[in-house]
């Protein structure tokens, strides 16, 4: 909602500045520099990224207008699961988690919590860590090693595509300047029209200008940074799951282990204390 609440101001006050002054927008309306700017970018962005960031980035775009998924909500629901999976394991050993992680679409446990069902890459995340306890791993500085490892590889993976989405719209202004010149030249070949059609031509040529630095910081590099905020929180979940599994591999009681995941949120989507004790109550009384 924000988002489209940014674009919107920026659209308003920009043009709407423009024509407070006197301004009229048809002269603004420059379809070729358009095509030139755009598609330049778009050109630029497919030279300049692999094939895997290219595809990621277009699925990403949708978190511009969705934001993060990870809210006080999902935490509850994560550190439920945690806890209900910590208990299992503590009652009856962590062979007794072999036939959930194996399976975890057909596992009882895991479908009390339809958002973690619905998160393929989270699920998976756990489930490959749970599957070590299983086997008998119970060394919590060897897994706190690759954990760390894993969830870096992932977070350079979306980085580079906002880092992508920034360098598009660093380049932009430039790409704006040579549309400028490409309608200077124009105007050129034009020089012994009379002042009303050389003014024209002139104004049209400086719209690329205009345009390429409009989009640039008005549209594209906050949208970079706004996927970058959204990933950052996708690290930030990882982390909690993590410091859950490596409380719960140090032998702590399924609640202070969850309680340990907990305190490493920040403050405006962290559950509070009885918050995520009524959660895990319901648990008990289902």
């Amino acid at each position: 909602m924000f988002t489209i609440l940014g674009f919107i101001v920026v659209f308003v006050t920009v043009f709407g500045g423009y024509m407070a002054q006197g301004g009229h927008m048809a002269v603004l309306f420059q379809p070729f520099e358009f095509l030139i700017i755009l598609g330049a970018a778009f050109g630029s962005f497919m030279i300049g990224n692999p094939k895997d960031v290219v595809l990621g980035t277009a699925k990403s775009i949708g978190l511009i207008l969705k934001g993060t998924r990870h809210n006080k909500a999902t935490y509850l629901e994560t550190l439920s699961m945690l806890y209900t999976i910590f208990r299992l394991a503590k009652t009856k050993g962590d062979l007794a988690l072999e036939s959930h992680v194996e399976k975890p679409s057909e596992s009882p446990l895991f479908q009390r919590f339809p958002g973690i069902m619905a998160d393929h890459h989270t699920l998976e995340f756990l489930c490959d860590y749970l599957r070590l306890l299983t086997l008998g791993t119970n060394n919590s500085h060897e897994v706190e090693t690759i954990i760390d490892a894993e969830i870096e590889a992932h977070h350079h993976e979306l980085a580079a595509r906002a880092g992508a989405v920034t360098n598009m719209g660093d380049a932009l202004p430039a790409l704006g300047i040579v549309a400028a010149v490409l309608g200077v030249i124009h105007t050129m070949g034009s020089i012994t029209e009379p002042p009303e059609v050389l003014g024209h031509l002139i104004g049209g040529a400086l719209v690329g200008t205009f345009f390429g630095v409009l989009v640039a910081y008005g549209f594209v590099t906050p949208i970079a940074n706004n996927l970058t905020a959204v990933f950052n929180t996708e690290t930030v979940y990882l982390n909690c799951i993590k410091m859950g599994l490596l409380a719960h591999m140090q032998g702590y009681a399924p609640q202070v282990s969850i309680e340990f995941a907990r305190k490493g949120l920040p403050g405006s989507i962290r559950p509070s204390f009885s918050e995520l004790e009524d959660a895990i109550g319901n648990l008990s009384s289902e």
